[in-house]
């Protein structure tokens, strides 16, 4: 590629609101353009990165088993329903909704279970047919209420979906192990630094899941990583060692007045105690009927783990009118003296036996509050969210919790789906059973956006070399020295006749320009064509993510610049 024709151009300042290093790097590479929140055209130099990416996903795909496909972008509601995923992304706002000109409601496919499925169960007669993985790499559509980060959350993306079906839970886990370690393959050829996490399955559902982690600032995902290295979960999903029960006698139970004192922080600052020592009680309805969650004060309620515990129930938190037709006080509630209230109690909460919490009426709180004594638990469960240097459930280790990415997400659905679609094969004993799914989704544009979070530098984009748009450009310095134009032409030549993909920078540009564009784009090798070299016999050769220089001799230059790109990352 001659860089003189590139349809591109680099800009010295991204738009101001390129909240990420990878949107503000993307966009002032000339990779990208925005044209709305959320959606973005890829220019050639993008492209090129993006079908890289596609490339290692395909080969990886491939030597798994599975088989390329291509389902329908627009996908009809009416199989959606079925399952009961229609109502649930219309109540999340995550679905582009549409209709044809018979009043037929459609929407744009954020995920295609619904459409694989069937098709899978027409083609499959018998056992015998099976196992089958079918993948696709297809743009998907979510109406997300806030994209933001460039490629890492849009509207419109690249995604790699794919789908397994067994005949039974044995034969599932076979293929989900194949399908993991392509994805560990994937992302290691892609140059990330990545961790394996367990997970919520959220609006996917099934049982057990897992997500790719790309450690990035910018993530919106967090998740938790033991220091040993043998534990590794999402936020909405981990789990930390519970401490022992408390022993011995419970303190004595003493109201104290907390006149305006309604949040955690206020109560522990007037009580001079630990936010730890303060017990939090959380009202919500389900089904109809209040309960009240505990968790130590300085905890969270995990609402995954929380949602999860009352999967297939309506859950939400109190309103103002619930307080007064329950008799709670806002700010003010315990969980002693309650009846009919249902008290879910985190795990930690029985590890002792002199909580301060709401008094139950205004401006005052109960000291000395023990579990057992003062209220019944009814349900102890693990529904406080992990915090740092928590120990880890495993090994003992301490807990850490950093912000990631996410650039994958698999799943063991079981019959989630080819149940209420009455997707079946037929069994060795002539029975007609469900098939038995995973599905394993992986953003394509999003492991660019993650690449570029990870491999980036004051100057620019440090692309490694599996996905760089080029590996090699030439720096043509002195485009009006016929010798230094004569030495870059022909290097042009044998390096693209011996397959390296290499741009030649021939634009009428000063060489401050090139070499500032050469840093900002991130090709893995500079090769710099100047008089000066030419004059002494050499070219300059800079690996990109070391920095490191060097003088090859002109006549040595094309095995020079094959060793820079072969220590290149």
């Amino acid at each position: 590629m001659r860089l003189s024709q590139l349809f591109s151009r680099t800009l010295r300042e991204a738009p101001a609101d390129a909240d990420a290093p990878s949107h503000r790097l993307l966009l002032r590479a000339g990779m990208i353009r925005q044209l709305m929140a959320g959606v973005y055209s890829f220019l050639p130099l993008g492209l090129r990165t993006l079908q890289r990416v596609e490339h290692i996903v395909r080969e990886e795909m491939d030597a798994a088993g599975a088989q390329q496909v291509r389902l329908p972008a627009i996908v009809p509601s009416e199989p959606w329903k079925v399952t009961g995923r229609w109502d649930a992304y219309v109540e999340e706002d995550l679905l582009f909704t549409l209709h044809d000109r018979q009043d037929r409601e459609l929407a744009l496919g954020p995920t295609h279970e619904e459409i694989i499925t069937p098709l899978v169960a027409s083609e499959v007669e018998s056992y015998r047919d099976l196992p089958v993985n079918a993948y696709q790499i297809q743009w998907k559509y979510r109406d997300e209420a806030r994209p933001r980060s460039g490629l890492l959350r849009g509207r419109e993306f690249l995604m790699k979906d794919a789908y397994s079906f067994d005949r039974d839970v044995d034969g599932l886990r076979e293929s989900y192990r194949k399908m993991v370690d392509a994805y560990r393959a994937i992302l290691t050829r892609c140059g990330l630094d990545f961790a394996q996490v367990e997970a919520d399955p959220g609006l996917i559902g099934g049982d057990v899941n897992h997500e790719f982690m790309a450690p990035a600032d910018v993530g919106e995902d967090l998740f938790v990583r033991c220091e040993r290295g043998d534990y590794a979960a999402n936020v909405e999903a981990a789990v930390a060692a519970t401490p022992d029960e408390a022993t011995g006698a419970p303190a004595e139970r003493q109201d104290v007045p907390t006149p305006g004192a309604s949040t955690i922080e206020a109560v522990a600052t007037l009580l001079e105690v630990a936010p730890g020592e303060t017990l939090k009680s959380m009202a919500y309805v389900v089904d109809g009927a209040p309960i009240l969650v505990l968790v130590p004060g300085d905890r969270d309620v995990n609402e995954g783990k929380l949602r999860r515990l009352f999967s297939g129930s309506e859950l939400r938190m109190f309103d103002t009118a619930d307080f007064g037709r329950y008799g709670m006080v806002v700010g003010f509630t315990g969980p002693q003296d309650h009846d009919g209230v249902t008290i879910v109690a985190d795990n930690r909460v029985r590890t002792r036996s002199d909580w301060i919490t709401g008094a139950n009426r205004a401006d005052a709180h109960t000291k000395g509050i023990a579990p057992g004594r003062d209220f019944t638990i009814d349900r102890l469960e693990d529904i406080a969210t992990v915090t740092d240097g928590d120990v880890c459930p495993r090994c003992g280790g301490g807990l850490t919790i950093g912000r990631s990415v996410e650039v994958g997400h698999t799943f063991q659905l079981g019959t989630r789906y080819s149940e209420p679609l009455k997707s079946t094969f037929v069994d060795d004993d002539g029975i007609e059973r469900p098939l038995v799914m995973g599905c394993y989704g992986m953003g394509i544009s999003r492991v660019i956006g993650a690449v570029v979070e990870q491999h980036n530098d004051d100057d620019g984009i440090v692309w490694p070399k599996a996905l760089a748009p080029f590996q090699v450009v030439i720096v043509m310095a002195n485009r009006d020295h016929a010798e230094v134009v004569a030495r870059a032409e022909s290097l042009y030549r044998v390096l693209t006749e011996r397959g390296l993909d290499t741009a030649l920078d021939d634009r009428d540009a000063s060489a401050g320009v090139k070499f500032t564009d050469a840093d900002l784009i991130g090709y893995p090798v500079q090769v710099v064509v100047g008089k000066r070299g030419i004059d002494g016999g050499t070219v300059d050769v800079k690996v990109r993510a070391s920095g490191e220089r060097s003088q090859a001799p002109v006549d040595n230059a094309v095995e020079a610049i094959v060793q820079a790109l072969h220590a290149a990352p």
